[in-house]
Formats: structure tokens, sequence, C-alpha cells
């Protein structure tokens, strides 16, 4: 669906412009007008043929921020306070410019008509596609206070997730930089003073060490050349990337990466367990809750899987057995659903799962520096080893060409 930038005026004039997805101009001036607004120009958005959105690094909003903002209206929404008293409340307690920008557009948007739900949708960088399905899923069941309670819990949680990792990897970042780092100095000073004084005795330098002088001659003489190739890989990756069938692609690629494609399951299932039994405890429909439960797995691969799982429950299929058709699924999420279908009680099994593999990311997570260490030692044995032989062989070498004869 096209996406249309639009500028228009709310019922007190004021100036506002954004975006939104539409099938056609007409459909986008009668939503604008849905909400209350004035169209004054609405043009078709045009996609880049490379977004740099990803360069900017910064979306001036921290997930401290969004744990705040969700904690504060479920407290104030819980104590019977309207939505917009509570968004006026929020809006000048914050802190954040930009978090203050955000809830002012988002009241605006829901006092021109617009639900919560729609109003967070207009802002991605802020609210992800997991926030807004589950607000929605709030407003459908009732369950508003709850729902954003649980938001800021499982906020918190992958804040802490993101932590433990960086933390868990440090010692392998700071290991490989090092590596790095030394074989810049010898490429860079060593070897080619290594070169200079073996031609001088009129020997053959070895493979290694001429290895070593060709990236030297590549980088002093082609390094723009260097950075233009890399740019355009970096580019050109994440352009892929954003296609459907790159997506596609990376994503199930990411579930077979050693070590990590475990880890990155691991998270995956606990997410959907725990959406799928929440949603399911609030009443939300079946087909409702796997829309949704779709929506917030940030894996193409399995989207697609519970794509698929909500066409077989709409054609009267159950849920185990599509699930153990995919193939992605694990046995244990497989074997709790097919026991919470014969009990009746698919929340409390999918609660307890979440619950289990919670423990087994935390479990993962402490001990991946110990899993990462067996590729680490290769990798730097690798380095190290080619390193020495690029040293030490000329030197070798030479101490034969000096020997009297």
């Amino acid at each position: 669906m096209p996406a249309y930038r639009y500028k228009a005026r709310d019922k007190f004039g004021r100036a506002i412009d954004g975006v939104m997805e539409a099938s056609d101009s007409e459909m986008a001036a009668s939503h604008l007008d849905g909400l209350g607004y004035i169209p004054v120009s609405i043009k078709e958005k045009k996609k880049d043929v490379i977004s740099l959105d990803f360069l900017q690094g910064v979306r001036g909003v921290s997930l401290e921020d969004l744990i705040l903002f969700s904690r504060q209206l479920s407290t104030l929404i819980s104590a019977g306070i309207p939505l917009l008293r509570s968004l006026d409340a929020l809006s000048e307690q914050t802190e954040n410019k930009r978090m203050k920008e955000v809830i002012d557009t988002i009241r605006n948007d829901i006092e021109g008509g617009s639900s919560l739900s729609d109003a967070l949708s207009r802002h991605p960088k802020v609210f992800t596609a997991l926030y807004v399905s589950m607000v929605h899923a709030g407003e459908t069941a009732g369950t508003l206070d709850e729902i954003l309670d649980r938001l800021a819990a499982i906020t918190e949680h992958e804040k802490d997730t993101r932590a433990r990792i960086k933390e868990a990897t440090r010692y392998p970042k700071m290991v490989i930089t090092a590596i790095s780092v030394a074989f810049i100095v010898l490429v860079t000073f060593v070897i080619p003073k290594f070169a200079a004084m073996f031609t001088k005795f009129g020997g053959t330098l070895p493979l290694p060490t001429r290895v070593m002088i060709g990236v030297n001659y590549i980088i002093h003489h082609y390094w723009y050349l260097m950075v233009v190739v890399i740019a355009a890989i970096v580019l050109g990756f994440h352009w892929y990337t954003n296609t459907k069938s790159g997506r596609l692609r990376w994503d199930g690629l990411k579930l077979r990466i050693p070590v990590f494609g475990a880890l990155f399951l691991k998270i995956a299932m606990s997410r959907f367990t725990h959406i799928l039994g929440m949603l399911m405890r609030s009443g939300v429909p079946i087909l409702d809750t796997l829309k949704i439960t779709s929506a917030t797995v940030d894996n193409t691969v399995i989207i697609r899987e519970v794509q698929k799982l909500r066409e077989s429950v709409k054609e009267g299929s159950g849920l185990s057995q599509p699930l153990k058709e995919s193939g992605i699924f694990t046995p244990m999420v497989v074997q709790m659903i097919s026991v919470g279908e014969q009990s009746g009680k698919i929340d409390e099994m999918m609660a307890k799962v979440s619950r289990y593999y919670d423990l087994e990311v935390e479990y993962t997570i402490k001990n991946l520096s110990t899993l990462i260490e067996p590729v680490l030692i290769v990798i730097i044995g690798g380095m190290v080893l080619f390193l020495a032989l690029a040293i030490f062989l000329p030197m070798w070498d030479m101490a034969s060409l000096l020997r009297p004869r």
C-alpha cells in the first residue's frame, strides 16, 4: 500500500503534517476528514532506492522513556482518569522533548477521533508493531491498563536482554579489535621495512609476507576504492534485507547461525508464547490473537508460519498440528499447545512455556562467552599463525642469506 505525505489543519487551525498509508489520495483525504482534519496537501511519498534511516542511529526516545510512558499511562488509566487528561499529564511531566512532541501529537490525533493504537501507529520509530498491536488488543478487550503494564514489563525484559548480550560479547569484541589493530600496525609499519631489507639481499619473500605487502599496497594506493566498495556492500546489504525475499532469507539465516541462531529462536518462542497466552487470557478471539501475535515476532520466517497457522485455524483446524508441520516451532511449544487444546487451558500452558524460555534465554546469555570461545580460538589462532609466519619466515630466510658459505 503506498504512503502519502500530508499537510492539514485541525479544528483549532493548527498546522499538522505526517505520513499515512492509503490505497489512493482520495482515501487518505477521507481518512483525514474522519479524524477532523482539513487537508491542505496530499502527495504520494516516493520510496528511496536505499534508505539511510539506519545511519541516524538515535531515534530520540530511549527504552527507558518508553517504559516510563507505559507505566505512568497504565497507572493513570487504572485510576479512572480520562485518556486525554492522562496524556496531558504525561506531556507536562516528561523531560524528553522528542517524547513530549510525540505525546502531544498523539493527544491531538485522539481528540480528532482516532483511537490510541491508530495514533501510536503514526510513530513507528518510537512505538514498535508489537506495542501498537498489543494496545489495539487492550482497546478491544477493555484491558488497556493491564496491557500497558505488561508492555512495560516486556520492554524492560528486552532492555535487560540487550544489556546482557552486550556484556557477554564484550570480551570477544575486545579480542577481535586488538587483533585487528595489530594486523593494521604490522601491515602499515613493520612488513614494508622487512620487504625493503629483504629485497636488498635478493631474496624471495614468503607467501604470507607477500600477501600482507599486497594488502599494504592496496590500502595506500586504493583506499578510496575500498571505502566505496565497503559503503556499497553495506548499503546493498541494507537494501536487500529490506526487500521481501531478502528479509525472508536473512531471517532464515539468523536462525541457523551457530550459537546465536538458537538464542534468537528461544527469544522468539518466549515472545510468541507470552503474547499468545496473554491475549487468549484477555478474551481476544483466536483469529485476532494470531494476527496480533504475528506482528510481535521480529522474524519474517516465523511470521509467515503464524500467518499460515491463522489460515488453518480459519478453515477449522487446531493449533498444534499446523505448528508441528511448520518445522520452525520447537517440540515443547507444539506439545504444550496440544495439551492446552485438550485441557482448554492454552493460556496457562503458554505462560509456563514463556517462563521456561525466559530462563533458557538467560542461561544461554550467561554462557555466551563460553559458547563463543571455540570459534574465537579458531579465528584468533588462525590470525596469529598468519601474522607470525608473515613476520618470522622472512627473518629465517634472511638469516640463511647472511650465513657464510
